[in-house]
């Protein structure tokens, strides 16, 4: 997945973290050696919307529309959440993404608790950006997730400064109003101009629902995209989940101030959204990657069936091969590592980046991208390794034991629909 596209038969040297060399390598002085014969090794994904505290939430809130989904099941289950439950979630998550070959996740969590989070990855390996949930401005919405504006806004600064590039970069943090009906205008405008300030990304949803533009409509008298710009948000920092419905106004705003569009469409169908125009958003210019979303909206994590989605929406949108496997392809390494701005480091495999790569044991195709778009899934994927580390071995995990996590993912999640009533 370099800028050549190139495809090599050959050997990747890793030493201390990084990718050494790529091509033909002598490996007489490895520790260890690999054989990834008959395979594809490209790099590990990168997703770039998530929930992981939904990730207890699944098949508790199933066929809703967006905000119906949101205020009976998503909100009272996000309040009802202890940090015991919210590193379930987390830990739940890491271990399924890390299985299917996601090795990067941009994710929004809810309100409270987010060092729980962060403690929870840790020792999983994932490399994430997470952000705590910021919650001012609606009154549809559980007490606990109701915040004070400069409390919200104080938490998350604090957060950032604990956890911002521990565990050798891999972790890092993020700003992440939910969304402009839940935000004040003082919340947004400070979160932009502290954007700036820390150089943090900012991770928002927008444009995902008819209803939702609808009430920016009437609250603000201005389409969605056009009110977070006025708010001074729109920048090369700005995450926006969704746009769904996004008009060629919207777009050519976007474009020209190079905000980042996170695509989800597996999300997007199941909440009935409707579907983006991704092929007019990247030929504009517009960065536009993918993630899954949460597990309450999608159910599984698997970046595979997202490629798969993306390509085969925008055939039934467009034509057939408006969006190719490639671009596919494309969009969940090297445009999830430019959503992220650490396209210097990861989403290519490529000599001096981090060696962040997954093996895939697929069934052989005449084209590689479309192999991985169209015959793969999550369960071929046969190693993961972050940072140089082997975290999925032949298919087994190396530093923690999946039955344990599911087993306590499980009872968390039991009790925590009994508190939220569901």
């Amino acid at each position: 997945m370099n800028d050549a596209l190139d495809i090599v038969e050959g050997d990747v040297v890793i030493r201390d973290g990084r990718i050494a060399s790529v091509g033909t390598a002598d490996l007489g002085s490895a520790t260890r050696v690999i054989n990834a014969r008959g395979a594809y090794l490209l790099p590990g994904f990168i997703q770039t919307h998530l929930h992981l505290c939904q990730t207890l939430f699944r098949g508790y809130a199933d066929d809703l529309a967006l905000l119906d989904w949101l205020k009976t099941r998503v909100w009272p289950m996000e309040a009802a959440h202890t940090p015991r439950s919210l590193a379930a979630a987390a830990r739940q998550a890491a271990a399924e993404l890390l299985q299917s070959g996601t090795t990067t996740v941009l994710t929004m969590e809810t309100v409270h608790d987010t060092d729980a989070v962060f403690e929870a990855l840790a020792p999983m390996g994932l490399r994430a950006v997470v952000g705590k949930c910021m919650m001012d401005a609606d009154s549809a919405v559980p007490s606990r997730l109701l915040e004070d504006t400069a409390r919200s806004i104080d938490d998350s600064v604090a957060i950032a400064k604990r956890w911002h590039g521990r565990a050798n970069g891999r972790l890092r943090a993020a700003f992440a109003p939910r969304f402009a009906i839940s935000c004040s205008r003082e919340l947004l405008e400070a979160v932009a101009t502290l954007s700036a300030e820390h150089d943090l990304l900012v991770h928002t949803h927008a444009s995902e629902n008819r209803d939702e533009i609808a009430f920016i409509k009437s609250r603000h008298g201005r389409k969605n995209i056009d009110y977070l710009a006025d708010t001074g948000l729109a920048s090369p920092r700005l995450c926006l989940a969704h746009c769904v419905w996004v008009d060629e106004h919207e777009q050519a705003l976007m474009a020209a101030r190079d905000v980042k569009v996170l695509h989800c469409p597996g999300s997007n169908l199941k909440l009935g959204s409707g579907l983006a125009p991704v092929v007019e958003m990247r030929a504009k210019g517009i960065s536009v990657s993918l993630g899954a979303d949460g597990a309450a909206c999608n159910n599984h994590l698997d970046m595979f069936e997202e490629m798969r989605l993306a390509a085969v929406l925008q055939s039934v949108r467009l034509r057939p091969g408006a969006l190719t496997a490639r671009d596919a392809v494309w969009m969940a390494t090297r445009e999830g590592a430019r959503a992220l701005g650490l396209d210097n480091e990861i989403g290519s495999v490529e000599a001096g980046k981090r060696a962040d790569l997954i093996l895939v044991d697929s069934p052989k195709g005449s084209d590689p991208y479309s192999t991985m778009v169209y015959a793969s899934r999550g369960t071929d994927v046969r190693t993961t390794i972050v940072d140089g580390e082997v975290l999925i071995d032949d298919f087994r995990p190396t530093r923690w034991d999946f039955r344990d996590i599911a087993a306590i993912a499980r009872a968390e999640a039991t009790a925590l629909a009994s508190r939220a009533g569901i």
